[in-house]
């Protein structure tokens, strides 16, 4: 025991951890954050294999989340519960930016007949933080919670455009950019260039990248002090506008709403 506590202590003094550093509960938040809208049910091997953990370390994990009642089983399926929905309310209302969020994108939603989301950054992801659809869409659209890679995705580059420059440059030095249609731009050095553009711009395009089929406008979203905090996006079907009138129809009410949000945000 001993020994191990010491190959445990020196595994964390040489990834720059530290004492305090829990790994077992660091296991635990990996196992949860395996389950996604593609990952619904998971076996103990298909979490193990996702979170680089022997099968025994695993199901420790998993057997914890269960108990306390974020995970349920049939005895080889593992699934979330809604109680860890507990988490993300918590967040957002720690915020204080997610009912402000919620209002401009239900707004937005209301003006122009389409889907509207804000999202924050989450390492590589780009997490919905709010999100209102048209009546017309289906239940099961993305709402809160989704993500989507930052690099492909209109939120995502308007946020990390955002970051300042040490920050975006490890941010890219640590993407390892994978093609999720045909139109995905993966190249590192036009990825930064796409990004640096959109900086510029104030907004980001995004066509088809991230989904076939749809195409998506965002804006970063300022407080009082100018700094970005959140972005707002209009997604869209290819066959209900063409980017340019993507740009010349929602840019402007895009653009509108991030400025009312300005002194809204914390």
């Amino acid at each position: 025991m001993t020994r191990l506590r010491a190959a445990d202590a020196e595994k964390r003094h040489q990834s720059g951890l530290g004492p305090d550093f829990l790994e077992a509960l660091a296991r635990g938040m990996s196992v949860l954050t395996v389950f996604d809208s593609q990952q619904r049910q998971l076996t103990l091997s298909d979490v193990a294999r996702a979170v680089d953990l022997p099968r025994a370390t695993a199901r420790r994990a998993l057997y914890t989340l269960e108990q306390l009642g974020y995970l349920e089983s049939d005895g080889k399926l593992f699934r979330l519960t809604p109680r860890v929905l507990r988490l993300a309310s918590a967040f957002l209302g720690s915020t204080g930016n997610a009912a402000a969020l919620q209002s401009a994108c239900d707004r937005l939603c209301r003006e122009t007949d389409e889907a509207c989301s804000a999202a924050v950054l989450d390492g590589e992801m780009a997490v919905m933080v709010a999100h209102s659809s048209p009546q017309r869409f289906m239940s099961s659209a993305p709402g809160i919670g989704f993500r989507v890679p930052a690099f492909c995705s209109a939120l995502g580059r308007v946020l990390v455009a955002a970051l300042d420059t040490p920050a975006r440059q490890a941010w890219f030095a640590a993407l390892r950019p994978q093609a999720l249609t045909p139109k995905t731009v993966t190249d590192p050095a036009e990825l930064q260039t796409i990004t640096a553009k959109a900086g510029r711009d104030g907004y980001a395009l995004a066509d088809q990248e991230a989904e076939l089929g749809f195409r998506s406008l965002a804006v970063p979203v300022r407080r009082f002090d100018g700094r970005v905090v959140a972005a707002l996006n209009i997604g869209i079907r290819i066959e209900s506008a063409t980017p340019k009138q993507m740009r010349e129809t929602f840019l402007p009410a895009l653009l509108q709403a991030a400025e009312g949000l300005r002194d809204q945000m914390i």
